[in-house]
C-alpha cells in the first residue's frame, strides 16, 4: 500500500506539471487534448463551469429531434403530490409522454461524461452503482433548470399520480383539507366509498386517526397513515356540530367517481352545476353523460366546478371544452423556439346558454385550460380566487430500470396566446371561500357558489 501511495503522488505530481504547461499553451491541439484527460482528476471548479455553460449554449442553438411529446398527442397530465391521497395540490405540472432512452442517441459531446463516469465508478470507495451515479447526474442537469417541474419522480409520487387518473386506489374514500389554523376537515367522500358507508361527511373535522392526533397535522399525514400503518380497519374520531364521535372505516378498493350533477332552482330558474374533481381517463364520458342529464331537465345555465382540480389528461380537458365549442375554435396553444402550434376544439355546436367557472389556487393545469378557454373563447365568467399558474409543458423520459424523470419543454398558451404561468387565470369575480364552509358545508355557506348563481340569475 506504501508503495502505491508513493507512486499515486509521483503520477499525481507529474500530472499538475503538464497541467501548468497546458495553461499556458492553451492553444496547442494536443496540449488541449492533454488538459481534457486532467480533468477527470484535477479539474478546477472554474473550468467546470465554464464547460457547462458552453455545453448548454451549444445544446440550445441544436435544433435535434427529441421524439413527439404528449401535448403532440394531445396527452398533457398533471403529476401530483396528494394530501390524503388526493387532496390540495401544490406542484402540478402539465402533460408528459413516456419515452425509452435509445443508447444509439448517445452523440460524442458525451465523452467527456463517460470517461468521469467510468473514472468515478472505479475509484470511489462509497458503495455506489453505476445506475446511483446516472440519477444523480440526471438530477444534477435538471438542477440547471431551476424548474419546479423538472426533476426525477419519486416511488410515491408515481404511485399517486397513477392513483388520480386511473380513478381507483386503496383507500377509505375521502378528500382532506387542513386549514390555516391547523385544523383537518372532510372535503369530499366518495360515493359507495368505506367512508360513505360509515357516515363520514363533508364538513366533519377530522380529531383522531386511531390514537394519532390530527392537531397542527398536514392532511398528507393521514394518507400516509393509512397507506403504511398495515392495518385495514382505523377508527376515525371526528367533530360534527360540536358533537364528538368515532366511525370505524376500514381501507379496501376505492373507484373514484371524478363528475357529480345536480340542478339549483333559484328565482325561478334552472342552473345545472357540474364537479369535476380530476380529469381522469374516466371524466370525459362521466362529464358528456351528466351534462346530457342536465340538458334533459331543461336547464338555463350551468356552472362547472374546477376548485381543487389539479388537472390531468389533455386530451379530457379537450374533449370536455369540445362539448361547448364547435370546430372554429382554438382550445390551447403551444410555443417553443417562437413557433406556435395551435389546437382547435373537436366540436360540432357552440352551446347558447350562460356558464360560469368556479376556480380557486388549487386550480391547476388542464383546469387553468378549461376555465381560460371558456373565458376567452364561450364568453364564460370566472368566479373564485386566481389559479395555481401552470404553463408549461413537461416531457416524461423513462430509464431502464423504470425510473422516471420530466422536464419542461414548452410553454402552453391559451387561445388567444396569454401565457398563465405564475400568473394563473384571474377572475372575473374575486371571491374567497368563507372558511366557516369547512365546518357547516352546504350551499348558503359556499360563498363562491352562491355568487356564480347571482352572475347567472341576475337580471341584464
Amino acid at each position: 500500500m506504501l508503495k502505491n501511495e508513493k507512486s499515486d503522488k509521483k503520477e499525481n505530481k507529474e500530472k499538475n506539471m503538464k497541467l501548468e504547461k497546458q495553461e499556458k499553451k492553451p492553444k496547442e491541439k494536443k496540449e488541449v487534448k492533454e488538459k481534457k484527460k486532467q480533468k477527470i482528476v484535477e479539474g478546477t471548479k472554474a473550468e467546470k463551469v465554464d464547460k457547462v455553460k458552453k455545453q448548454r449554449k451549444e445544446k440550445k442553438q441544436k435544433k435535434q429531434e427529441k421524439g413527439t411529446n404528449l401535448f403532440e398527442l394531445k396527452e398533457v397530465i398533471i403529476l401530483l403530490i396528494i394530501t390524503c391521497l388526493i387532496g390540495i395540490v401544490m406542484g402540478a405540472s402539465v402533460g408528459y409522454q413516456v419515452k425509452k432512452i435509445d443508447k444509439k442517441e448517445l452523440s460524442s459531446d458525451l465523452e467527456e461524461f463517460i470517461e468521469n463516469y467510468n473514472y468515478i465508478l472505479k475509484n470511489n470507495i462509497a458503495d455506489i452503482s453505476g445506475n446511483d451515479l446516472i440519477k444523480g447526474a440526471i438530477e444534477g442537469m435538471l438542477s440547471t433548470f431551476e424548474d419546479d417541474y423538472s426533476y426525477v419522480i419519486s416511488d410515491s409520487e408515481q404511485e399517486n399520480f397513477d392513483i388520480r387518473l386511473n380513478g381507483e386506489y386503496e383507500g377509505v374514500g375521502v378528500e382532506v383539507v387542513t386549514t390555516t389554523d391547523g385544523k383537518t376537515y372532510i372535503y369530499t367522500v366518495f360515493e359507495d366509498s368505506p367512508a360513505d358507508r360509515a357516515g363520514l361527511e363533508p364538513g366533519d373535522q377530522l380529531l383522531k386517526i386511531d390514537e394519532e392526533s390530527l392537531e397542527n397535522r398536514d392532511s398528507t399525514f393521514v394518507a400516509d397513515y393509512v397507506k403504511t400503518s398495515g392495518k385495514s380497519t382505523f377508527t376515525i374520531t371526528l367533530l360534527r356540530n360540536e358533537e364528538e364521535m368515532t366511525k370505524e372505516v376500514t381501507r379496501e378498493k376505492v373507484t373514484i367517481n371524478s363528475v357529480t350533477s345536480r340542478v339549483i332552482e333559484k328565482e325561478g330558474k334552472k342552473i345545472g352545476y357540474l364537479y369535476l374533481n380530476i380529469f381522469s381517463s374516466a371524466s370525459y364520458k362521466q362529464f358528456k353523460e351528466k351534462l346530457e342529464g342536465l340538458e334533459k331537465e331543461g336547464i338555463d345555465s350551468l356552472i362547472i366546478d374546477v376548485r381543487y382540480n389539479t388537472g390531468g389528461h389533455l386530451t379530457t380537458a379537450s374533449n370536455i371544452v369540445s362539448l361547448f365549442l364547435d370546430s372554429s375554435n382554438i382550445i390551447y396553444q403551444t410555443e417553443k423556439d417562437g413557433h406556435v402550434e395551435k389546437f382547435y376544439s373537436s366540436g360540432t355546436e357552440t352551446k347558447k346558454y350562460p356558464i360560469v367557472v368556479l376556480q380557486n389556487g388549487a386550480s391547476a393545469s388542464a383546469s387553468e385550460l378549461l376555465a381560460a378557454t371558456l373565458k376567452e373563447q364561450y364568453g364564460a365568467k370566472v368566479v373564485g380566487t386566481t389559479s395555481f399558474g401552470k404553463g408549461t409543458v413537461q416531457e416524461l423520459l423513462t430509464l431502464s430500470d423504470g425510473t422516471e424523470y420530466k422536464f419542461t419543454t414548452k410553454k402552453w398558451l391559451t387561445p388567444k396566446g396569454n401565457w398563465i404561468h405564475k400568473k394563473g387565470v384571474e377572475p372575473d369575480y374575486e371571491v374567497d371561500l368563507d372558511e366557516n364552509y369547512f365546518e357547516n358545508p352546504n350551499d348558503e355557506n359556499d360563498t363562491q357558489l352562491q355568487k356564480a348563481i347571482t352572475v347567472l340569475t341576475e337580471k341584464e
